[in-house]
């Protein structure tokens, strides 16, 4: 019973690439998009508190002025065209 139930340890491995040059930049093997040191959103407190904080600086940024101009007007021609669509009628905004 005893030879059984005992598990043998995992063997090691242990491998180095022949032409990797670790110039500091760390393990070869370790999975890292290329846009991470831009994202404010990675390595962050976890917290409530810390993510409230995290979406508060994100809005204070300012981002391109022709993004938000062009948002603008997409979601305003969208909006008309749902207006549209329902059959509102626009003219109780006006003053006779």
């Amino acid at each position: 019973m005893g030879k059984f139930s005992k598990l043998r340890k995992n063997r090691k491995y242990n491998y180095s690439p022949r032409y990797y040059d670790d110039k500091g930049e760390g393990s070869p093997y370790k999975i890292q998009p290329k846009l991470d040191k831009f994202r404010s959103t990675i390595d962050t407190p976890r917290g409530l508190k810390g993510k409230f904080s995290n979406a508060m600086s994100d809005i204070r940024k300012t981002g391109d002025r022709n993004l938000t101009i062009r948002m603008i007007v997409i979601t305003a021609v969208l909006i008309l065209i749902f207006l549209y669509i329902i059959d509102f009628d626009l003219s109780i905004f006006f003053i006779k």
